[in-house]
C-alpha cells in the first residue's frame, strides 16, 4: 500500500506538495480530490491534521462560484446540528447519503454507458448514424417504388382513355 499523501501548509498559507516536492494551489489540491487522489494537509510547523479545514476552504470557494449546492436552507440546518444530541449521527447521516448517491450515480452512468456507448458524442454519432441508414433506406425504397410508378401510371391515362372513348 502506498504512503498517504502529505500536503505542507506553511504559515504564509502556501501549500507544498511533498510526493512531487513542488509549491500548489488550493486548486491543484481540488484537482487531486476530483481525481480521487488521497491525501492530508500538514501544518508545517506542528504536523497539526489540516485537512479539513482546507476541504472546507474548497467548498466556500467552489459555492462562491457558480451554482451552489449547498442552499442557504440546507446550511442552516447543518449548523441546527452543531451542539445537538444527534451531532455525531448527522455526519455520519450525511456521508452515508452521499456515499450511496455517488454509488447509484456511478452505476447509472455505467448503465447508459452500456445502452449508449461510452459517451454522450459516441450516443450522438451512433444515433446520427442509424438515422441516416433509415433515412438513406426509406429514400431507396421511395425511389424503387417510383420506378414502379411509371410503368402504372402510362397504364392509368390508357386505362382513362379507352374510358374516354367509350363515354363519346
Amino acid at each position: 500500500m502506498a504512503a498517504m499523501r502529505i500536503i505542507k501548509k506553511y504559515p504564509n498559507r502556501r501549500l507544498y506538495d511533498t510526493e512531487i516536492s513542488s509549491y500548489i494551489t488550493i486548486e491543484d489540491v481540488r484537482q487531486l480530490i476530483v481525481d480521487g487522489e488521497d491525501f492530508e494537509v500538514r501544518d508545517a510547523k506542528t504536523g497539526d491534521d489540516l485537512t479539513r479545514t482546507v476541504l472546507l476552504q474548497i467548498i466556500t470557494e467552489q459555492e462562491q462560484d457558480g451554482e451552489p449546492i449547498l442552499s442557504t436552507q440546507l446550511l442552516s440546518h447543518i449548523i441546527r446540528f452543531y451542539g445537538d444530541s444527534m451531532q455525531g449521527f448527522m455526519g455520519n447521516y450525511l456521508e452515508r447519503s452521499v456515499t450511496l448517491f455517488m454509488e447509484q450515480q456511478q452505476q447509472f452512468r455505467q448503465q447508459m454507458g452500456g445502452m449508449l456507448g461510452q459517451t454522450p458524442w459516441t450516443m450522438m454519432n451512433q444515433l446520427t448514424e442509424r438515422n441516416m441508414e433509415l433515412w438513406q433506406e426509406f429514400q431507396r425504397n421511395l425511389g424503387g417504388a417510383g420506378l414502379a410508378r411509371p410503368a402504372v401510371k402510362p397504364e392509368t391515362p390508357q386505362r382513362e382513355t379507352p374510358k374516354t372513348s367509350r363515354s363519346r
